[in-house]
């Protein structure tokens, strides 16, 4: 019987062959589609899943409150370390101190290499469990050692043994090599550590990490950590809370609470307002599980759509069956295999269509997700899919096809009935509710990037760049190297800062000035900066100047943004003063005089208020870029050559590195752009499965109108009116979606949109758009069979009657 249901199924599908194909590449569309955003989601999800201990991994986070706003972050002071170890060591496995991820040139014989890499406590490779492929894991127990990755070890060694072999760090200190990890895949983190150093070894090169020993309030380190197995993340919590508060007294004016934020949320769950996690990635997770299923959806429905609609062409069938014995259940087991059968074919063309396009998807979600044809979770996972889409999608035409009356059908006098093309029209809404609500999504997703690169950024970017200074060999030459550079022809201009343009690497508080009002918690990002410092960035002055080799006293000025000005409720602040407010220093720094006030400059994030920031002058070799300001007379290959040269002249053993920094700030757009991205082409899908759909749905109507159109063409009706004839109304059907869809999209867009603190608004334009969008899909997918029918000659259709 099974072998009847099917071979009976199959025959159908070769009889009508339009209509199986629409059905069945309809469902493979939305199957893959559904297919590779569970793939995405499924590498979101099991992010940092190569790590065996995740669960009980954690860095230690601090909560710190200015002024009634709590920022919440992963910077910690590094007394932190040795209280933990003295009252709390029993609550850990591990507790490892580490520097910020840093790029040092790694050299040995004659290449040199620029990598990224940390230098972290003894343990980390245990904490991390590591995999060795050469040498010991406790490779960072010796001063003067480091561990590589397998990748980073081979583009200094070739295929030679790597233990023992003697890398250059930065041109100044020679380090043996004791371990080679294997790379950490990129779907965790610490996935681009090329290296690990000793944290032994960076204490003793850094003399300012002596003096952090005693300073809760530098907050320039972070902390990983592990707990043991007989306690939770939460208890750890409670009970390192008040550690800060407790090693500093002073420090409790900004209400600091250390708490442990566990690796399982570092990926997924990042955000922090107001001192409360409120989500992060998991929100995209969530947003494109919800897509996919609506993607599944609007396939499904096509399949609904056309098997009802063709439901009197089977009615015939339907009555001999049952006037023969057949029971209702077999009737509706056999259109249920019939629907099993096309969603089998549609997942094997699914399956086709996924490994056509996986390489694509990878570079659009920036990812590396590998087919698991090895994966039976993956298998069970695709049959439960299958078995739940066959029944979804067959469910209704199977029990609407089995009620027909088989003395009504045989006698001749069934109708379909009055409303039995209601539930279809219904379905059309639904499809294209949801095609157009993700049109207006997109565009609101794209429209909110593309306000915030047109921001004004307060600075030049065009022909700006800025090179790496990694090591001490840099310190005190940059006016040596400005003249150079310059002289050259390739620079107009440079000046030096302590981070990058695009970025803020310390943030300081502890000063006053004239009119600070009692109680005011300052915090001020912090950058020293150089000569032409102004004139490199292509700053605009409001007041003031910028640092001049005019003025010696320049060596203790500052230069603030207007953000900064206004925080600080300074009123004509050019002349005054900001001092240390640590009042019992015994060598307390100069007081920094305001000789300039410049425009924001958009740093950090784009989407958030620029920080209240100022730019002092650097005197103690606190340099990490040379900004050049390239020369527009001359092309920027030939710029970056003169450049090099100079740069190979002076420092031969470096590697000339640089970074466009309008590429670097293009990067801070890349998540959101993939966002949109991924939202385009899924939109696409829901738009294409719909006019599928609509496309078969409106050759069904145009083939059950042929003889009422041949009437109407013998009687005078033009091909322009059989037109509106046939399309009125499926354009209706598309204006009460369009109707239903905005004010949906309106309040969810909205809603995602108040996440931006600078943010676009949701206009009338995206629904303009999207309506306008809408209808001439509509128009063009219909007309094709309207027009069809219309030319079509009567006599061919009337001649039977």
């Amino acid at each position: 019987m099974l072998k009847n249901y099917f071979k009976i199924a199959f025959r159908n599908l070769l009889k009508n062959k339009v209509y199986s194909f629409i059905n069945i590449s309809g469902l493979a569309i939305g199957m893959a589609a559904t297919m590779l955003i569970g793939l995405w989601i499924f590498d979101e999800l099991s992010y940092n899943d190569y790590f065996d201990d995740k669960v009980t991994i954690a860095q230690v986070f601090q909560h710190e409150t200015n002024n009634n706003e709590t920022d919440t972050g992963p910077a910690i002071p590094r007394p932190l370390e040795f209280a933990l170890r003295q009252d709390h060591a029993d609550n850990f496995k591990h507790i490892i101190m580490s520097s910020w991820e840093q790029p040092r040139y790694l050299k040995y014989g004659e290449t040199n290499i620029n990598r990224l890499g940390n230098a972290m406590q003894e343990g980390a490779t245990d904490m991390l469990n590591l995999d060795i492929v050469e040498g010991i894991k406790d490779g960072l127990k010796e001063k003067n050692s480091i561990m590589l990755s397998q990748s980073t070890a081979t583009s200094l060694f070739g295929d030679d043994v790597a233990i023992g072999k003697i890398v250059k760090v930065n041109n100044q200190d020679d380090l043996i090599v004791t371990g080679v990890y294997k790379d950490i895949p990129e779907n965790n983190s610490f996935s681009d550590m090329d290296y690990l150093m000793p944290w032994k070894h960076y204490v003793s090169t850094q003399p300012w990490l002596e003096r952090a020993k005693t300073s809760w309030g530098n907050n320039s380190f972070q902390m990983f950590v592990q707990i043991n197995d007989n306690t939770t993340m939460e208890a750890v919590s409670t009970k390192i809370r008040d550690v800060k508060k407790i090693g500093d007294p002073d420090e409790a004016e900004f209400n600091p609470e250390m708490f442990l934020f566990p690796m399982e949320d570092w990926y997924l769950r990042s955000d922090f307002e107001n001192g409360v996690q409120t989500g992060g990635r998991i929100e995209n997770v969530w947003l494109f599980g919800i897509i996919g299923l609506f993607v599944l959806l609007l396939a499904c429905i096509n399949f609904v759509n056309l098997s009802t609609a063709r439901s009197e062409k089977r009615a015939t069938e339907v009555g001999i069956r049952k006037s023969i014995g057949s029971q209702r259940g077999q009737l509706i087991f056999q259109f249920l295999s019939e629907s099993f059968l096309i969603v089998i074919l549609s997942f094997v063309l699914a399956l086709g269509i996924v490994l056509l396009f996986l390489n694509g998807f990878n570079n659009l979600a920036s990812k590396a997700i590998v087919f698991p044809w090895e994966n039976p979770i993956f298998w069970v996972i695709s049959l439960v899919f299958v078995i739940i889409t066959a029944f979804l999608a067959g469910s209704y035409p199977a029990l609407y096809l089995s009620s027909f009356n088989p003395v009504a059908v045989l006698k001749g006098t069934f109708r379909a009935g009055r409303y039995s093309s209601l539930p279809r029209k219904v379905l059309v809404v639904a499809q294209f509710t949801v095609s157009i609500a993700l049109i207006i999504g997109t565009l609101v997703v794209m429209n909110q990037i593309q306000f915030s690169k047109d921001r004004p950024v307060g600075y030049d970017r065009e022909g700006l760049i800025q090179v790496p200074v990694m090591s001490s060999e840099f310190v005190g030459k940059h006016e040596t190297m400005r003249t150079q550079f310059v002289a050259s022809g390739g620079a107009m201009s440079m000046t030096t800062m302590s981070s990058p343009t695009t970025n803020v690497w310390s943030n300081r508080s502890g000063y006053t000035w004239e009119g600070k009002p009692v109680g005011f918690q300052e915090d001020l990002a912090h950058t020293s900066v150089n000569y032409d410092f102004v004139e490199t960035l292509g700053l605009k002055l409001i007041e003031g100047r910028g640092f001049s080799r005019e003025f010696a006293t320049d060596s203790n000025a500052v230069i603030l943004n207007a953000t900064a000005v206004k925080y600080m409720g300074l009123t004509n602040p050019i002349g005054k003063f900001i001092r240390d407010s640590d009042v019992d220093d015994p060598d307390p720094e100069p007081p920094l005089k305001i000789v300039g006030v410049v425009e924001d400059m958009v740093i950090q994030s784009p989407y958030s208020p620029v920080k209240q920031a100022m730019y002092v002058f650097e005197k103690y070799g606190n340099i990490a870029f040379y900004n050049l300001r390239l020369n527009p007379e001359k092309s920027t290959s030939e710029n970056l050559a003169l450049i090099e040269s100079v740069f190979k002249k002076n420092f031969p053993n470096t590697p000339f590195d640089y970074q466009f920094v309008d590429e670097e700030y293009g990067k801070k757009f890349r998540a959101e752009e993939r966002i949109a991205s991924l939202a385009k082409v899924f939109t696409a899908l829901a738009i294409f499965i719909s006019c599928l759909g609509l496309f078969g749905l409106a050759s069904f109507v145009a083939e059950q109108r042929t003889k009422e159109i041949g009437v109407r063409k013998v009687l005078g009706a033009s091909i322009s009116q059989l037109w509106l004839l046939l399309s009125k109304d499926f354009i209706t059907l598309v204006i009460i979606s369009l109707i239903v869809a905005s004010p949906l999209a309106y309040y969810v867009m909205g809603q995602w949109l108040q996440k931006f603190s600078y943010r676009t608004s949701v206009g009338w334009d995206v629904f303009a758009i999207a309506c306008f969008g809408a209808l001439i899909i509509t128009l063009i997918t219909v007309s094709f069979q309207a027009i069809k029918a219309a030319t079509a000659n009567p006599v061919k259709s009337l001649r039977t009657e």
